[in-house]
């Protein structure tokens, strides 16, 4: 839900009624992740996406219907053989959504609109919805915030909202969105709850460093990807707010200076540009041994080459060397700025992901790669 949360939010501050269905399991090849959302408004407006396309038209059915009846629903979607014209997935998969109507008198109206409003202003919650159990909670939903502190309710008992809270916690913790099984005793409910936990968090770190040609590029590939883009060069002729108007932050500083004093977390990535070893030295120095999720720098062969060596004679160890994204990116025959941030974007997402870089054509290689279901985690469960 929190990939439209802007447009709820801005929904939410209108007084509109809207109904919103969210992917919240997946099983097989699946075009979306759980949290991609859809919703629908009283005027039959639609913002976002489930499917890709393939279900979009039941699932808007379905957003009409809760709006009508005010009642939640949990519906699965999956490939039909028998008929091609069916509502079903052609990639093979299924889909469980979770259609949740948000009027003017629903519980979990609030709810909704402090967690849209939170993952709009780009703060850190976790939504918390029934998906299985008894049906009069189908629907209720409570807020996690960092501080631990929790608001709405999944109703009947407090020990619930207290156990699903610290659930949804742990998992803000670690910025996961999935599901989680409450048993008999945790429920309170004489059955277990199937509990989907959603989190928002602050958007990742892309440091672009050298304020060049290519920087200019790679810092719109890096805002279009949804990356927080800073872009640091110690020259303050080149890094300025006219020739970066897209980044989030300009900064004039020497590269390895500014990394010391930045609070990184291990969604981060580092594009080093500069291919200066004035530069480069110092600040791959320090990158190669944070916990972030990528390091690349810019360069030909011979120029990684001759750098490695200097990171050798610096003390790099071997293991932080084979980190190094070098020279950057995927070999796409890129040749203008445009082309190089797309191949180092594309990188950068196969190393998220897993993916291998190889064409799709002739792999033996899923095409989603979150497409392998894992169960869903029940308390006291290790992951």
């Amino acid at each position: 839900m929190f990939d439209i949360a802007a447009g709820l939010n801005r929904w939410a501050r209108q007084g509109r009624e809207f109904a919103v269905a969210t992917v919240v399991a997946t099983n097989g090849s699946s075009p979306r992740q759980p949290g991609a959302a859809l919703a629908v408004d009283s005027d039959g407006t639609v913002i976002g996406s489930v499917s890709g396309g393939c279900v979009e038209g039941a699932v808007y059915d379905l957003c009409r219907q809760a709006l009508a009846d005010g009642e939640s629903t949990l519906e699965s979607f999956g490939y039909s053989d028998e008929d091609a014209f069916a509502v079903g997935l052609t990639c093979g998969g299924v889909i469980d959504i979770l259609v949740t109507p948000v009027l003017a008198d629903s519980p979990c109206r609030a709810v909704f609109a402090a967690a849209c409003s939170a993952a709009a202003q780009g703060s850190a919650a976790a939504l918390v919805r029934v998906t299985e159990g008894p049906a009069e909670l189908l629907g209720r939903a409570l807020l996690v915030h960092p501080d631990g502190r929790y608001e709405g309710g999944l109703g009947r008992h407090l020990d619930l909202d207290r156990t699903a809270a610290g659930q949804a916690h742990a998992m803000l913790d670690a910025g996961q969105t999935g599901s989680v099984v409450i048993g008999e005793d945790g429920s309170r409910c004489g059955q277990p709850l199937t509990l989907f936990v959603e989190a928002t968090v602050p958007a990742p770190r892309m440091i672009v460093f050298g304020a060049v040609d290519f920087a200019s590029a790679l810092v719109k590939m890096g805002k279009y990807l949804g990356y927080h883009v800073t872009v640091c060069d110690a020259r303050p002729v080149f890094a300025t707010r006219g020739r970066f108007p897209e980044a989030d932050e300009v900064v004039v500083d020497w590269p390895h200076r500014y990394l010391e004093a930045t609070q990184l977390d291990s969604r981060a990535v580092l594009c080093v540009l500069t291919h200066d070893a004035k530069f480069d030295v110092p600040l791959l120095e320090k990158a190669l041994k944070l916990p972030v999720a990528y390091v690349g720098a810019m360069g030909s062969h011979r120029t990684h080459l001759q750098r490695n060596e200097r990171l050798r004679e610096a003390g790099v160890t071997a293991w932080e060397l084979a980190r190094l994204r070098s020279p950057i990116g995927l070999d796409l025959g890129a040749r203008t700025p445009e082309e190089t941030a797309l191949s180092i974007a594309a990188e950068i997402v196969a190393a998220r992901h897993g993916g291998s870089g190889v064409p799709l054509r002739g792999a033996h290689t899923p095409i989603h790669h979150h497409e392998v279901r894992g169960h869903a985690l029940r308390i006291g469960e290790v992951a």
